[in-house]
């Protein structure tokens, strides 16, 4: 895997996350887990993710960058390991941080990026790669969430707009995507239909897949 991050690729996956602190992640679940147990939720689904990232070398060339908040490097290299690119997200609103890294990888010259979060436990290594193939045909690679959400956006070049006047977090994140993708005449394709896990309902389908 070290040797991964020297190979000169175009290709990057980018995975948002967060350091677990008791108190400061997976809020959403503290009503039935408490603070510790939320906390311990969002750094078992973090491992599990990078359990299947890190599979994703043997199909393709890539290099994979984790945009952190909370904690530091220093903490975030103890607990995920010293083989990957670690950078913290900009400032802003959700919107704002992902365009900012879509925006570093591709003034670093990648020409394939790829996002994800932490919260999609149904997320193969395979739909992962069959996202990088996607981008060769399109700009915008796009994997819908049953939430309405997504819980994957690939992109083969910058595109702001997509990150602007959203209502993250909300039920309608999808559709105003796919609006401002028609209006912009991107090239988009669609990966299956998988379940985030968000909310305290949703625990059930971590359970199933861990």
């Amino acid at each position: 895997m070290k040797e991964t991050q020297k190979l000169k690729t175009n290709n990057q996956l980018i995975i948002f996350t967060r350091y677990p602190e008791p108190g400061r992640t997976k809020t959403r679940m503290i009503s039935i887990l408490g603070e510790a147990g939320a906390a311990m939720l969002q750094e078992k689904m973090t491992e599990y993710t990078l359990k299947k990232v890190r599979q994703l070398p043997s199909l393709l060339s890539l290099s994979i960058a984790v945009y952190f908040t909370g904690g530091n490097k220093a903490l975030i290299k103890d607990w995920l390991g010293k083989d990957l690119l670690y950078e913290r997200q900009s400032e802003g609103d959700l919107g704002q941080r992902m365009q900012s890294a879509f925006e570093r990888a591709f003034v670093k010259g990648m020409t394939k990026v790829v996002m994800i979060g932490t919260d999609c436990p149904e997320l193969t290594t395979p739909i992962l790669s069959q996202a990088f193939d996607g981008l060769d045909r399109h700009d915008l690679m796009l994997g819908p969430a049953v939430d309405g959400g997504y819980y994957l956006i690939g992109l083969s070049r910058l595109v702001p707009e997509l990150f602007i006047g959203i209502n993250w977090g909300s039920s309608e994140v999808l559709a105003q995507t796919k609006e401002v993708a028609r209006q912009l005449k991107l090239k988009v394709d669609y990966l299956p239909l998988l379940n985030d896990v968000d909310r305290p309902e949703d625990l059930y389908l971590w359970k199933k897949e861990s």
